[in-house]
Order: C-alpha cells, then structure tokens, then sequence
C-alpha cells in the first residue's frame, strides 16, 4: 500500500464528525430533550443512516496498516503495541468518564453506579465498546495472520462476511460476538491495503458514481425496504461497504489539497473519540439544567461544538506540556522489564569459582 497520506486523515474526520453527531443526538433525546414531532422522522432517518456505516468506518481504517505494522513487529509484538495504545486508554478513560457520569447523576437520567464503571473488562459501555472490541479484533487478525499466509486475505475476508451475517450463530460471549460482527470490515481494510490505492477513488469520475451509490444504497435501505441499522445481514453489510467506499473516494478526492484543519480533525480523532461524550453532555448539563435552555437547534449545535473543541483544546495543552499517560502508556515496555527481573531473580546464582 502507498505510504500514509491525508486521505487517511480526511476519512478519520468524516468518520469522528459523524460520531459526535451521533452521540450528541441521542444524548438529547435519553437526556430528556424533546424532538418536536415534525423532526422526529428526520432524527431517526438521520441516525441509522449515521449508524449503518461510521463504526465499520473506524474499523476498516484500522485495518489498513494492519500487514504493514504486522511484518514489521510480528503478531505478538503488534498485539503487545496496542495494549499501549487501545486497551490502555479504553481501562483509563472508561473508568474516568463512568465515575464523572455517576458523580453528575442527578442532573441526568443516567442510572450509572460505580459497580457498573468497573465491569468494563466484561461489559464494555458507552462509546468505549469500540476501543474494547478493536483490540480483540487486532489480537485476532494478529492469531489469524500467525497461522495463515498473507496472500489468503482475500478468503478470510469473504469468512469474516460469513461470520457477519450469521454472527447469531456464534459463541455469545462478548468477545466473540464483538470479533464476529465488526471483524469484516477490518479484513476489508487489509483487502483494500493489498489489492487497491485510493488516488485511483480520487476523480471526480469515480467520486459521483460513489455518491450515488451511496445515495442510492441508503434509500433501498432505508426507504425502499423500511429497514434501519439495527437489521443486520447481507443488505447492511453491503450498504456499509458501499458507504465506506464512498468516504474512501471523496476523502481521495479532497486529498488533492492539504486542507489542515481537516487533516488536524483526522489527527485528533482518538483524542475526540475519548473525550467527546463528557464534553457533549457536559454542555447538555449546563444549558439545560442551569441555563433553561431546552431548543434541541441550540442543544445540537452547541454540544457537536463543544465536542469537538473541548477534546482540541486538551489534546493541544496534552501535547503543549507533554502531560505523559492520559492517550496511551508503555504497558508493554513495563510488562517486558516486569518479566526480565523476575527472570533474573529466578536463575540459580553461579558456581563459586574455584
């Protein structure tokens, strides 16, 4: 695959943008913001069509460089990189978030308790599910690529499609359902990195029939079929590989310029994703239960705002005063001399010379 270029970045920015959308939306309506009725059916539409593709987004964009850092480090070392970098932050921010939600309680509808904040090794919550569900999707991509040749990608794709659609039929812990149902679109990542360039998406002439289709793939969808994204199968998987194709060929597409606020949204989106709940309803809090303010218009603007500018502004003072532990850690470097010194405590001492 072509070195990293912006169209990444760009891709990463349609998808958080979507995100805080998404969460911002439906953190009204469960925090008793009433949507009047005349938008209500825009609201619903809205939201699976949001739903239907921007996680399978993350997911598939995660699954780019996955056989680059792979042959680079090895499946153990990979898996090991992102204890530092997933599952770190997916334990910190969780139980950060979970105990500021149960602390603020009152002034929402949440039913949070510090019990259900630390079941996160089980029972992921929140926007937190992904980070939970991508690390077990790279430990295995990483099992599976240890076993199998890099050229049978393409049949581990079309399985992993397999086990989408009949994910029901999978073992029903956690774990498993995760990998089952999110698994494909990371494979369809690693397709895309062995097999296409996205500058071949980036003419206006492949930009349009992909709009299109995308346009024309969420009206049969939704429309046409009356379906949402809650109805999983064959349908929804092609709608979001359809929609994923679409961002990969207008993201190539703005690619032809360096448009750096879009790019720096792209590198900011893990700090946006971890924060951007807090901020959103912190906003929601404040306008509603100390300012008055119920207009869902203002509601809606205000918390994507903040969303996005609160977790900026953090990231940019993060990075300002090199503030070490709050996006990742060296687990893994801890965890190696961990295990060095108990090595070298368990060794016999050496045979006195004589």
């Amino acid at each position: 695959m072509e070195s990293r270029t912006y169209w990444v970045d760009y891709a990463k920015a349609i998808g958080i943008l979507l995100v805080v959308y998404g969460h911002v939306a439906r953190g009204l309506e469960n925090g008793g913001i009433v949507i009047p009725e005349q938008l209500f059916g825009i609201y619903q539409l809205t939201d699976s069509i949001v739903y239907s593709f921007h996680m399978p987004l993350f997911f598939f964009l995660s699954g780019l460089f996955f056989q680059h850092s792979f042959s680079k480090r090895g499946g153990g070392q990979l898996v090991l990189s992102k204890i530092d970098t997933i599952f770190y932050p997916y334990v910190l921010w969780s139980i950060l978030q979970g105990c500021i939600e149960v602390v603020l309680s009152r002034y929402t509808n949440g039913q949070l308790t510090f019990s259900d904040v630390f079941t996160l090794l089980w029972s992921p919550r929140a926007q937190f599910w992904f980070l939970y569900a991508l690390f077990f999707v790279f430990v295995a991509a990483s099992l599976i690529f240890s076993l199998v040749p890099e050229k049978l990608t393409l049949p581990i794709f079309i399985l992993a499609a397999m086990a989408h659609i009949f994910h029901t039929y999978m073992p029903p812990d956690i774990i498993s359902t995760y990998v089952s149902r999110h698994f494909v679109f990371f494979a369809f990542g690693i397709v895309f990195s062995q097999y296409f360039r996205a500058e071949h998406f980036a003419s206006p002439y492949v930009l349009l029939p992909m709009l299109a289709a995308f346009i024309g793939s969420q009206y049969l969808f939704h429309g046409y079929l009356s379906l949402n994204f809650k109805d999983k199968g064959v349908l929804s998987l092609l709608l979001a590989l359809i929609s994923i194709m679409a961002v990969v060929s207008l993201s190539a597409f703005l690619a032809r310029k360096y448009y750096r606020t879009f790019a720096f949204l792209g590198y900011a989106s893990m700090a946006i994703y971890l924060m951007h709940t807090l901020a959103g309803s912190g906003t929601r809090v404040i306008l509603k239960s100390f300012l008055g303010i119920h207009d869902i218009i203002v509601h809606l603007l205000l918390g994507c705002i903040v969303a996005i500018l609160g977790p900026i502004i953090a990231l940019r003072m993060i990075d300002h005063y090199n503030i070490p532990y709050l996006l990742s850690a060296p687990i893994s470097r801890w965890l190696k001399l961990s295990c060095q010194k108990v090595l070298s405590a368990s060794k016999p001492p050496a045979p006195p010379l004589e």
